[in-house]
């Protein structure tokens, strides 16, 4: 619920405070909460501790938009799903963590790595995009020679500076497609600033990709991995009986970290596209499997073991990566804080749908026909990504809107 209240307050602080400082400002609530958990211990406190460091889930929208932003066209898609691997991490330290260390100490050794990555943060330069929009050139310059290791006044750091000042251009939206790649060949030409909704009228890719990225966000829920991590022990209770469920849970994690290392690899290597389209028939011919025999116990236990984790690494593929490069990758600068916080808004709400109906729709029609209803998801998915998701492998912001612009024929790259 806290994250429901973060998200839009971060979609409107990531343009004024800009990326690094919005990440440093969210990344305290975490700090707070771990404090409160290591010195109170009563039940208000650490439910309140609980509700402050969800706050801090709106970095899911701010931590993207940021990578994106410093990284070379060849390795964003690469750069912006490695979030995956570290959240992987995260769950594998808090499971061993958890299973070496007393209450205390586990308190106190995650507060350290909280304080740690708060530390760490003050050493980036703030995003060049950021730092252009604000009309800090000189400053977005140093911020591209920092990342890139060039000096200032460097013919790579020139010409990025440039990609970025037209990228910021108001008016790159023409109404056909050929026109529109014309244009921004050009100049950009002085105009008055648009404000956000101004800017979201006019830009028709722009709307097109935000519908894009909230249906990808809407069946990215509703596969249901989040079901999986929230509800892991009594999941791996009755899926895989004969396994412990801490066991199990490490075992999860560190094929959630694994995934993640595969996706950041095979996101620049296959494709947004081919990758998503894949990854979802992959999970949904799990998940059929796997509710099948949690349902009439067909085969043996190993069976759920193998379906279950493999469903973890045919969503991770997909699903748990593709929409998080998509919402860094696909929106104009002059929108992109507002329309990414749109669509992280979007997923904490349907991941609040998917929780709050998990346990009664569970005890009414038991846990198998809940995994055919995911599997029926991810089949959906692949068949809107076949029709409607362009590929945007590689592409620079200009380029990726006017596929949002051309007949979806044409946007199949």
């Amino acid at each position: 619920m806290a994250a429901l209240i973060s998200t839009p307050c971060s979609g409107f602080l990531v343009d004024f405070l800009g990326r690094k400082y919005s990440c440093i400002l969210f990344a305290l609530p975490q700090c707070i909460a771990w404090i409160i958990i290591s010195t109170c211990h009563q039940v208000e406190g650490i439910l309140a501790a609980m509700f402050i460091s969800g706050l801090s889930g709106c970095i899911f929208m701010i931590a993207p938009v940021f990578i994106s932003e410093f990284c070379e066209e060849s390795i964003r898609g690469m750069m912006t799903s490695a979030v995956l691997i570290f959240y992987g991490l995260g769950m594998l330290m808090s499971y061993l963590l958890g299973g070496c260390l007393g209450y205390n100490t586990l308190n106190y050794a995650c507060l350290s790595i909280t304080v740690t990555g708060v530390v760490l943060l003050n050493f980036l330069k703030e995003s060049p995009t950021a730092l252009m929009k604000k009309g800090l050139e000189k400053e977005a310059a140093k911020s591209v020679a920092f990342y890139r290791g060039e000096k200032v006044n460097s013919k790579v750091v020139m010409q990025e500076i440039d990609t970025i000042r037209r990228a910021l251009n108001p008016d790159l939206e023409l109404n056909d497609a050929t026109a529109f790649e014309e244009e921004t060949l050009k100049p950009p030409i002085p105009s008055e600033k648009l404000s956000f909704w101004q800017f979201f009228k006019k830009s028709r890719s722009t709307r097109r990709a935000l519908f894009l990225c909230l249906i990808l966000y809407t069946a990215a829920i509703f596969q249901g991995l989040i079901v999986v991590q929230v509800y892991a022990q009594p999941l791996f209770e009755e899926a895989v009986p004969n396994v412990s469920t801490t066991l199990s849970s490490v075992i999860f994690a560190v094929v959630v970290i694994m995934a993640g290392f595969l996706a950041s690899y095979l996101v620049e290597k296959a494709g947004r596209r081919t990758l998503m389209i894949n990854s979802s028939i992959g999970a949904g011919v799990c998940c059929v499997v796997l509710g099948s025999q949690i349902q009439f116990h067909w085969g043996p236990h190993w069976v759920s073991s193998i379906f279950l984790y493999t469903y973890c690494v045919a969503y991770s593929l997909g699903a748990g990566t593709i929409p998080l490069v998509l919402i860094a990758e696909v929106f104009l600068p002059e929108v992109k804080g507002i329309v990414s916080m749109i669509s992280i808004e979007w997923a904490w709400i349907c991941n609040f749908i998917i929780l709050f109906m998990f346990n009664p729709i569970v005890a009414a029609y038991g846990l198998g026909p809940i995994f055919y209803f995911f599997g029926v998801t991810c089949f959906l998915t692949a068949v809107y990504c076949v029709f409607f998701l362009p590929e945007t492998k590689g592409l620079t912001v200009d380029v990726i809107q006017t596929l949002f612009l051309k007949r979806r024929s044409e946007a199949k790259v």
